[in-house]
């Protein structure tokens, strides 16, 4: 959950940076793509998506309280822009830029081709998060049996016809490839540009010129409550955690004005906009998708097993056909995520190992639901999980650097192995020590 929510605020951010860009270049004002674009993108450092990260993590440092109107005029917003999107937009499709409607694949694994749609699939999962938090409203629900599916169900179907629609139109506008490059991040941008009559010498007189300015502004309110509800529930995350004792009690310490979490947002304020400052937005959106489609098998297997071993425990809402629908989940979790880019699954690796390490190290001695009648066997299953994690890394490492050679990132390769090969030598070092205590 960490993983989702704290990248994901990220990978909106560099996208509201790109529209940022746009908007001002609509009014002839032009900022540098050094200080707009990370690196790998032609920039140095991507100032804009640090600043809205920065500027929204002091917002609820402050405190903030939401209501019901205000999130019914935001959520409104967002529905106009894509139906207006859609509604004017549709006038402008050009069937020849359907064809071909899938394109060939390359050669190479997810580009283009079956293998390409269901990678694209996975990597756009991250559109899906939020869906999951209407089951939190369960307790408040009048009954949540019948009313608990309708809000998931209807909400999820009312989503993808919209998406489908908004998809259908912006690649009937504009040709797909024209969505390639750093300005890709900025897709309505660039097809709003293409709604218009084409001139002698190639250009293309806008129909709308207003329209472009008015759908970024809506653009940019709705990525900035986006990015606020997800550095929102990742304080809160941090917050029951260290409540728990899983994470040290400083981030569980309100201000005495404000009463917020100010220790765990000024870390995520940190964390988060220097991730948004040099990273780009491909790689922060895979790594979002991959974590939230590994959560979800985490939540369809807990199901299963909850099912089996609580069989009695109440519960405001039952999942039906168990385990039929929760294996069905962790099959197309599992099914999606296997056509994610190699490296992003290293990322994730490597991202279970240094949470199993604060596990391990700290939360397992504090936590205040560890149960210490069964330390020793915890300690050395632990110990196990940490080795299989440990493989696993130095395993995939190996696989990708023997696909891409050996010459390339070889560097980076190296010291992920030392960071695998570290962490198999003391996990090694506690198992053995922990059969020692016990004999």
């Amino acid at each position: 959950m960490i993983l989702e929510y704290a990248v994901a605020s990220a990978t909106v951010s560099i996208s509201w940076s790109r529209y940022v860009v746009k908007l001002l270049e609509s009014f002839q004002i032009h900022l540098p793509d050094a200080l707009t674009a990370c690196p790998w993108d032609g920039g140095i450092v991507n100032l804009p998506a640090a600043f809205i990260v920065i500027l929204i993590t002091l917002l609820l440092i402050k405190g903030t309280e939401s209501s019901s109107l205000v999130n019914f005029i935001i959520v409104f917003l967002k529905v106009a822009v894509v139906i207006t999107f859609v509604v004017l937009g549709w006038g402008f499709i050009n069937s020849d830029n359907y064809v071909p409607y899938i394109p060939e694949n390359t050669g190479v694994w997810g580009e283009y081709g079956f293998s390409g749609i269901v990678r694209a699939a996975a990597i756009v999962f991250f559109a899906f998060i939020g869906f999951d938090a209407v089951s939190t409203a369960a307790q408040e629900t009048k009954n949540p049996k019948r009313d608990m599916p309708i809000g998931i169900l209807g909400s999820l179907l009312i989503c993808v016809v919209l998406y489908i629609l908004f998809s259908y139109v912006l690649t009937g506008v504009t040709h797909y490839t024209n969505f390639k490059g750093h300005d890709g991040i900025a897709p309505v941008a660039i097809a709003i540009d293409h709604m218009g009559t084409s001139m002698a010498d190639g250009s293309i007189q806008p129909a709308y010129p207003w329209l472009n300015k008015a759908i970024i502004l809506a653009i940019l309110a709705g990525y900035s409550s986006v990015i606020l509800v997800m550095l929102l529930g990742q304080s809160r995350i941090f917050y029951s955690m260290s409540k728990d004792g899983l994470l040290p009690k400083v981030f569980s310490q309100v201000h005495s004005k404000t009463r917020t979490p100010y220790k765990s947002n000024l870390l995520f304020l940190i964390l988060i906009s220097a991730f948004a400052l040099f990273v780009p937005a491909r790689v922060a959106g895979a790594l979002t998708s991959i974590g939230t489609l590994f959560a979800f098998i985490i939540v369809c297997a807990s199901i299963w097993i909850m099912r089996r071993k609580m069989p009695d425990a109440p519960r405001a809402f039952k999942v039906p056909l168990v385990p039929l629908v929760p294996l069905l989940g962790i099959l197309i979790c599992l099914f999606m995520m296997v056509y994610l880019p190699f490296d992003t699954w290293i990322r994730l690796i490597l991202w279970m190992l240094l949470g199993h390490d604060i596990y391990v190290y700290y939360g397992s001695k504090h936590s205040n639901l560890y149960n210490r009648d069964l330390r020793a066997k915890g300690n050395r299953l632990l110990s196990y999980i940490g080795l299989g994690i440990a493989a696993v890394l130095s395993t995939f490492v190996i696989i990708q650097q023997t696909l891409e050679g050996w010459q390339k990132e070889i560097g980076v390769s190296a010291i992920l192995l030392f960071i695998a090969g570290v962490h198999i030598l003391l996990f090694g070092i506690r198992l053995v020590r922990g059969n020692r205590v016990e004999s």
